[in-house]
């Protein structure tokens, strides 16, 4: 029996040192950043900002031929860069808005430690619509891309800047999403991915000062007066449609476009013409 105790304390130590481990390296992975070099389109500007932490932040600024009052910044997703979301600029500059496409912190050419998933990028969205004023913008308008869009939402809860979100695939809450994560792409039991994410956090909390635990779009659109559209494709299989479909019950004032052949933000391409009017009406409403 005494051995039987001993062998049990020893497995029960290990599994704990191993558990550690793995949610230190799992932490560690999902705050690593994304550096990537890329050119500027012709035409178009490479501006930057200092945000309020210190970072150095960069982006693209992009104007019609004949300006108006009205500006958009669109947000890339986790991993991406400001060259994958500039595919989105010509539906809006053909429309006489000005356009800027940052890099978020921790990616593409800005600076930042960490991608915080909206816990700091909320204050860095808002400092870039700052600068947009300061550069003649009248009215702002926002559209984001999965982790781009949950900012968006994010900052929405902060203060108004925008004066209507286009918001594509958003995870409703950080822990949520995370588990749902490792328990379909790990294929672990969920009580494996529950404890794994929970450790995780208390990591980062821990070791970066990073309360995540903070990061829940939804509790942010519960009190947001932006008028925010929810696209969200029926085939996302990263981030399922019931994170959008809480987000909307969670603000009547939000509105749901559900697009049925459509996976993790692919609505433009499985539905362009659908995209380009609905987001665009959008934003004319407001």
């Amino acid at each position: 029996m005494r051995r039987l105790t001993i062998l049990a304390g020893s497995v029960l130590v290990a599994g704990t040192m191993l558990l550690v481990l793995g949610a230190g390296v799992f932490c560690h992975l999902s705050l690593q950043g994304h550096p990537r070099l890329s050119t500027a389109p012709a035409n178009v500007a490479t501006v930057a900002i200092r945000a309020p932490d210190g970072a150095n932040l960069s982006a693209w600024w992009a104007r019609p031929s004949s300006p108006g009052p009205n500006c958009v910044v669109v947000l890339h997703g986790i991993a991406d860069s400001r060259a994958s979301a500039f595919g989105f600029a010509p539906m809006f500059l053909n429309q006489g808005y000005s356009v800027l496409v940052p890099d978020s912190r921790a990616h593409g050419a800005s600076g930042g430690e960490f991608v915080t998933y909206g816990l700091i990028e909320k204050y860095d969205v808002l400092a870039w619509a700052e600068w947009m004023k300061r550069a003649g913008c009248g009215r702002l308008y926002a559209l984001g891309e999965s982790l781009g869009a949950s900012i968006l939402i994010q900052s929405a809860g902060v203060r108004p800047v925008f004066s209507a979100i286009a918001a594509e695939c958003p995870y409703a809450d950080l822990r949520d999403v995370a588990e749902y994560r490792v328990r379909t792409l790990g294929h672990v039991p969920g009580v494996v991915a529950r404890v794994i994410v929970g450790a995780s956090m208390l990591y980062a909390d821990w070791m970066d000062g990073l309360n995540l635990s903070d990061v829940s779009p939804v509790e942010s659109i519960a009190h947001a007066s932006t008028p925010i559209l929810l696209i969200h494709g029926l085939r996302d299989y990263l981030t399922p449609v019931c994170n959008s479909e809480r987000l909307a019950h969670a603000n009547p004032r939000a509105s749901l476009w559900l697009v049925p052949h459509a996976g993790h933000t692919s609505a433009s391409s499985a539905e362009p013409m659908e995209f380009r009017k609905r987001v665009l009406e959008w934003f004319a409403q407001h």
